[in-house]
């Protein structure tokens, strides 16, 4: 098996990385195998299949998810000929004889009684026995093949250590560098890389070790509550004790935890986990990568540590899931990586959310392997895909003195610094930026790829990094959309060149002005009325700083508030639906159809209207049946910044004007222009009461989309077909909702922090909802 490791569920399920799940897997009897990089991951593979034929134990090789998983790297390919010279052709001949064959029939999986059982568990120790020299014996045929040599441990550092680490997994990638850095200024450190973790062989481990060593401290990505120390730390503390030699001081040994669910994992961190290793009284077992201000076990690091190699360019770019941004900078990383010397990497930071959610895309280029599994922190190169960024995301926190900023916007070089946030413009004159603009989306929209601009960015982007040569470059992005789009046919091949080509021409620089003039600020991440959790830890995870809250901040079991998402505002629209009260029926069936609960309607008295804004309609409500609503006036509404621009609401309106062709009561409009006038008309139809009319009295369509969605503005994929049925359901019997969910689009976009669509009524009341990893909910 050949595992991506990941995050097993307890207080909360998550996607991301880490060894839980592989540690759940030592008691099965398969040997467990582990890769630091995306190199090793690929000659790991090979390693394990050729040891588990001759092993007869079967083997899982793992390999952190997303941050090895997910990464593109330069790497040195094993090809169809090198496989066949390393696997044994009779040992695959021999594995496939022991088949269930009804030519030769067998029994397997019997039932064994006390008098039997406990004999044949022991039967196959022999085999377990030799698995440590197998793998050896496979590693050796493999380096002489390809010259890339492992071990069952490998020892970096010092050759006279006093302090190391031990280490598995794409941490080890971080840890190395640190252990780099400091031997170069002369301290005694060291690095001991685990590869072969089951079964573990204490001798092995021992030897690796430099003999002058005395404390060790075990990096463990996993938390086992209630152990007596996490599984690496009780490994070594056991080997140590069963193979250290007879005489010497055994090594105080201290285990750590750290990165879980892919917790960013730095030079830093690895630097702050041997510097406790010179502590009189280190702490036994400790945490890094957070603040721990509950059991105060975490160790403090310096975030100025920095072991980047130089010549290394590093780019940024900031996009929204399904713009086409991660597509484009993997298309870069392949495009450098293939074309020219350089060694390339990229790594691609989602959350969890489905389409919609922000992307950060980390590039480095350089002339030696990037081995640096982390995040940048100092970039050369800055682009912003989405304008909207601009007024709620530090998107130049990140960016050196002297990098270049790209920013995808609808203004052009001469008015676009009066649109920016004044931080914004504070920083670009502080950091000395050079700042180019284009409209993306208008050359895209041009070119007939409307939204898709993922096609305009990468153009402009090797057009002004001067990684390869202008024409070079254009060529190679052609090819690389012959590759990706060459089976759509010329139609689409001609869009995306005609894209490229219209791209240098819209690329300009702009003139940057002495001062920071803007009267325009950051938009605050929530409103001062959200509640107190929200402006504590919500609006910090809104805000892309999640990874600064304490432990204290926490709910301890998992237990977090409903009805968060009101305060999220993506404003990820590029277009959202306008009212034509003229046109419109009033049948209901745009708010029934609208996946986000982002254009409702409602009726209230002529009263309300005179507080309304200028902008707000209204019209009577055009039922004259006698009942509840009449004399009332009526309105559709849409929240700017909740919709999704997905024009559902537009495709089912039934409502077509008898005069303009095309023209619907609900028609896409671009959102700038709206957008000032259309919030406050939004925030004054939540101000109106709530009509709750019995359906004896209307019928049950209008009935229920007057009443309150208490499922609203969720994660889910522009256009979800799934959630206009909970939202409905929400809307009919939300105040008395228990819901058991079982995993899938339903936990992600039901219940993925930082915010919940689950809602409250004014009195409080609302669905209540668990998820399960399995499907007992069911």
């Amino acid at each position: 098996f050949h595992v991506s490791a990941r995050t097993l569920a307890t207080h909360a399920l998550s996607i991301f990385g880490d060894h839980s799940d592989v540690m759940t897997a030592r008691t099965t009897g398969f040997a467990l195998l582990a890769s630091s990089s995306v190199q090793e991951a690929q000659d790991m593979a090979m390693i394990a299949h050729m040891s588990t034929l001759k092993a007869r134990v079967p083997f899982l090789h793992f390999f952190d998810g997303f941050r090895t998983s997910h990464e593109v790297n330069k790497v040195d390919l094993l090809f169809d000929e090198d496989v066949r010279t390393l696997i044994d052709e009779e040992l695959v001949k021999a594995h496939r004889e022991r088949a269930l064959n009804p030519d030769n029939p067998v029994l397997r999986g019997s039932a064994q009684n006390p008098d039997a059982f406990f004999q044949a568990r022991e039967a196959c120790n022999g085999f377990y026995m030799a698995v440590p020299g197998t793998v050896r014996d496979s590693m050796a045929r493999f380096e002489k093949l390809t010259g890339r040599r492992y071990g069952l441990f490998d020892y970096s550092g010092a050759p006279d250590a006093e302090r190391v680490l031990v280490q598995m997994g794409s941490g080890v990638g971080a840890s190395h560098e640190a252990v780099n850095r400091l031997v170069t200024e002369g301290q005694k450190v060291g690095l001991v890389t685990v590869r072969l973790y089951r079964p573990f062989d204490a001798q092995a481990f021992v030897d690796v070790l430099p003999k002058t060593v005395r404390a060790i401290a075990a990096m463990d990505r996993t938390k086992e509550p209630g152990a007596i120390g996490e599984p690496l730390y009780q490994d070594v503390v056991t080997a140590l004790a069963e193979a250290w030699p007879d005489g010497k001081a055994v090594p105080k040994v201290i285990g750590g935890r750290y990165g879980l669910s892919s917790k960013e994992y730095t030079p830093a961190m690895a630097k702050a986990a041997l510097d406790e290793l010179t502590a009189a009284k280190p702490k036994r077992h400790f945490t890094v990568g957070i603040v721990d201000d509950v059991t105060h076990l975490s160790l403090k690091w310096d975030e100025e540590f920095d072991t980047e190699a130089k010549g290394v360019t590093r780019a940024i770019f900031y996009g929204l899931g399904a713009d086409g941004t991660v597509g484009a900078t993997k298309n870069t990383v392949k495009i450098i990586g293939e074309n020219t010397p350089l060694h390339a990497q990229g790594y691609f930071v989602y959350d969890s959310k489905k389409s919609g959610a922000i992307t950060v895309s980390h590039l480095r280029f350089g002339p030696k392997p990037i081995e640096s599994t982390y995040l940048i922190r100092q970039a050369d190169f800055v682009a912003c895909h989405q304008f909207e960024f601009m007024e709620k995301l530090d998107v130049l926190a990140l960016a050196r003195n002297g990098a270049t900023f790209l920013l995808n916007s609808p203004y052009g070089p001469n008015e676009v610094w009066g649109k920016l946030p004044r931080e914004t413009q504070e920083q670009i004159l502080a950091k000395k930026l050079k700042f180019y603009v284009v409209d993306a989306l208008a050359v895209a929209k041009q070119a007939g790829l409307a939204g898709r601009i993922n096609t305009v960015t990468q153009a402009c982007f090797f057009a002004i990094s001067g990684i390869l040569p202008r024409e070079e470059a254009i060529e190679k992005i052609k090819e690389a959309i012959r590759k990706t789009y060459g089976k759509r046919g010329d139609t689409v091949l001609n869009r995306n060149f005609a894209a490229v080509d219209a791209s240098l021409a819209a690329l300009r620089e702009v003139k940057v002005p002495a001062r920071a003039d803007s009267l325009l600020t950051r938009r605050p991440i929530v409103p001062r009325a959200a509640p107190d959790f929200v402006q504590r830890v919500t609006a910090m995870m809104m805000d892309g700083k999640g990874d600064l809250l304490p432990v204290s901040a926490m709910p301890v079991d998992g237990t977090f508030p409903t009805a968060t998402t009101q305060w999220e505002k993506r404003s990820i629209a590029l277009e959202i639906p306008i009212w034509d009260p003229k046109v419109c029926t009033q049948c209901a069936i745009c708010p029934l159809a609208c996946p986000h609960a982002a254009i409702r309607m409602n009726v209230f008295s002529p009263d309300e209207m005179k507080r309304a804004p200028s902008t707000f309609k209204a019209v009577p409500w055009s039922r004259k049946d006698g009942g509840p609503l009449d004399g009332m006036l009526y309105s559709l509404q849409v929240a700017p910044e909740d919709c999704t621009g997905c024009g559902i609401c537009v495709d089912v309106c039934p409502s077509r004007s008898k005069e303009v062709v095309k023209h619907k009561a609900i028609n896409m409009a671009p959102k700038l222009e709206h957008l000032e006038e259309e919030r406050a008309n939004y925030e004054f139809f939540l101000s109106l009461p709530e009509v709750r009319p019995s359906f004896d009295t209307i019928d049950g369509l209008r009935g229920s989309q007057l009443r309150q969605p208490l499922f609203e503005y969720s994660g889910a994929c522009t256009g979800c077909g799934e959630t206009p049925y909970l939202k409905l359901l929400s809307q009919l019997y939300g105040d008395r909702l228990m819901i058991a969910n079982a995993t899938g689009c339903s936990s992600i976009y039901g219940g993925n922090l930082p915010t919940t669509p689950w809602a409250k009524n004014a009195d409080g009341q609302g669905p209540t909802w668990a998820n399960s990893l399995f499907e007992d909910n069911a």
